[in-house]
């Protein structure tokens, strides 16, 4: 009985490895991303935009108007490094509630957490890279 009970442990396991290992590289780093972008945007992120990116009211706004995130791509690493100040409209609704930078986020984790904001919460985008994140960085205004 044992070893009939070892054997199907063992066939689980060699299932289980041959499944991850045909995962496409680009699906593994796609995970690594949002999954790291999920621990950066609950520390930094959540308290004002909340849990699933429904902002708060007319003061924060959403994060799940998937054509502003698009519209605005080449600005989200600036802003979010850099903050924002300004009125700003999304699906019709003006902010005006400066947004503080995070300056203390690197490239990487700049570029986990806009991964995760543009592909967990509603929305679909393709990666951030840490590449473009930084040449972002290096044109904000």
């Amino acid at each position: 009985m044992r070893l009939r009970t070892g054997l199907v442990l063992f066939g689980i396991a060699i299932c289980y490895w041959a499944l991850w290992a045909c995962q496409d590289p680009h699906s593994i780093r796609r995970a690594q991303y949002i999954g790291n972008g999920k621990k950066v945007y609950s520390t930094h992120c959540q308290n004002c935009h909340g849990a699933s990116g429904e902002g708060l009211g007319t003061l924060y706004p959403p994060l799940t108007d998937l054509s502003y995130l698009e519209e605005n791509r080449e600005q989200l690493a600036c802003w979010v490094k850099h903050g924002l100040s300004g009125e700003i409209n999304i699906n019709g609704v003006a902010y005006d509630t400066p947004m503080p930078g995070t300056p203390q986020l690197t490239a990487t984790d700049i570029a986990y957490v806009l991964t995760y904001v543009t592909n967990s919460l509603g929305n679909a985008m393709p990666l951030f890279t840490i590449e473009e994140v930084r040449a972002s960085l290096e044109n904000c205004e």
